[in-house]
């Protein structure tokens, strides 16, 4: 046949449902979808499913990346209807009802019947943006990788050290924002002074480590308010943590950071090695993409104000859910990412009925500070000390995924909180040329020789 002849048709490639991410909404949409056989492809740029509130205790060597972050293709596997792939969602065409991908190297096109956004949030810097460089992150797995080995390198290279104002800096520690993520590290990397490195480093005691926590509200962990907060915050002080709130972190430098009281003007000056920024979140990209294609208007973090099903903008076949959107004031956690998944799933495969608002079950809040103390919030009833973080320990058991990642979980806790092991601190030094010491002057002197029209020679030794 002639090829000038021959008509080729484009084959588009389609699916029912497309969900864009892989974190607690996406998975919890995706199962739902999976078990009532609806065909669908999740498109993510990572292929894990991390379990987030647990990333402290991989900074802080407790758990390894692989028991907070499983494959969400193992996850999936059983499904024949789950489609996973591996790539960045970089444009959406709601009346064509496709969405743009980018893979390998190549651009690619998809249709859906359904969209469901879940691509999360980032850390917010509240207009500076410059402290990014300059400050460590909890947000992903290598941010989390990258944070251990910063603890890991601060308390090494003081050992050896013999200039008292680095080992100084070296051994202190600013975190900025005391929401969970930031009472959990301020209260583990003290805990880490005082049982791992106090264990394991002779001349390195728990006196020597500075731990500072800046929050610009009035309380730790605002959300919790009330006696949760005091008790948080008493139970920091006791172990050692510097507790500072009703200030702001105004300036940061590779040296340390600048505190601004902003109801005194008082200004003061700490010097550390190692900054951890917490406050605050702001959506990803892909939000802005879907804010600028839907007419969906968005907050100043960039978070979706979605209608009450989590529809987004002017089309009733694309929703967004998770920390990516703001829904009646709802917390930004994993629970309200879940259920919401789970209630756009229901929309999707008929269960209930377009457009049906959703209703947010509060089963409660919890925070753990450090060994033996966490807080817990279930309804009126609120929980303090060793009963709370027994009922942490357990709740963050059911979430993960999988038994053998339970398994390990339990062992490394059993290690670390019961003995004084850390099984994953583990670190090599970066191949940094070092100058060369120079030569003695009594040493120089005597390699150089004498030559006849009266200038010295410098012999070189091979």
């Amino acid at each position: 046949m002639d090829g000038a002849d021959t008509k080729t048709q484009k084959v588009v490639d389609r699916t029912d449902v497309v969900i864009v991410g892989s974190g607690f909404g996406a998975l919890a949409t995706a199962k739902k979808l999976a078990k009532a056989g609806t065909p669908f492809v999740l498109i993510s740029e990572t292929t894990e499913h991390l379990f987030q509130p647990l990333l402290y205790q991989v900074a802080t060597g407790v758990l390894s990346p692989g028991e907070v972050a499983p494959s969400v293709r193992a996850i999936l596997a059983e499904y024949p209807n789950a489609d996973i792939r591996l790539g960045r969602v970089v444009d959406v065409l709601p009346d064509d009802n496709t969405v743009v991908y980018e893979a390998a190297g190549e651009r690619h096109t998809l249709g859906y019947k359904y969209l469901v956004a879940a691509t999360g949030a980032r850390q917010a810097y509240f207009g500076r943006d410059e402290f990014a460089d300059l400050t460590f992150a909890l947000k992903t797995v290598d941010d989390a990788d990258r944070l251990r080995r910063q603890i890991v390198r601060c308390f090494e290279e003081a050992h050896i050290t013999t200039d008292a104002e680095r080992r100084k800096n070296l051994l202190s520690f600013i975190v900025v924002g005391a929401g969970p993520t930031g009472v959990e590290l301020a209260g583990q990397i003290k805990e880490l002074a005082q049982r791992y490195f106090a264990k394991s480093i002779s001349d390195i005691n728990a006196d020597d480590v500075t731990v500072t926590l800046v929050e610009g509200a009035d309380k730790v962990l605002p959300p919790f308010g009330g006696k949760l907060s005091e008790y948080t915050k008493e139970s920091l002080e006791k172990s050692g943590v510097d507790v500072v709130v009703n200030t702001m972190v105004t300036d940061i430098d590779e040296h340390g950071a600048t505190l601004t009281t902003p109801t005194t003007e008082e200004t003061r000056r700490l010097t550390a090695e190692t900054i951890i920024w917490s406050a605050g979140i702001q959506a990803n990209d892909f939000a802005g993409v879907l804010a600028e294609r839907t007419g969906c208007e968005a907050v100043r973090s960039g978070r979706l104000l979605v209608d009450p099903d989590f529809t987004v903008g002017r089309y009733d076949n694309i929703f967004a859910i998770g920390d990516m959107v703001t829904l009646d004031n709802l917390p930004a956690q994993s629970p309200f990412a879940m259920q919401g998944g789970r209630h756009v799933a229901k929309i999707i495969t008929g269960k209930v009925a377009p457009g049906t608002p959703f209703q947010y079950r509060d089963k409660g809040s919890m925070a753990i500070i450090n060994r033996f103390r966490a807080i817990t919030r279930v309804g009126k009833i609120e929980l303090t000390g060793f009963i709370a973080w027994v009922l942490w320990l357990a709740v963050h058991l059911v979430y993960l995924v999988g038994f053998r990642n339970r398994y390990i979980a339990v062992m490394s806790w059993c290690g670390s909180f019961l003995g004084h092991r850390r099984p994953h601190f583990y670190y090599a030094q970066e191949a940094v040329p070092v100058a060369a010491a120079k030569e003695p002057a009594a040493e120089a002197d005597a390699k150089k020789e004498p030559e006849g029209d009266g200038k010295e020679k410098v012999s070189v030794s091979a």
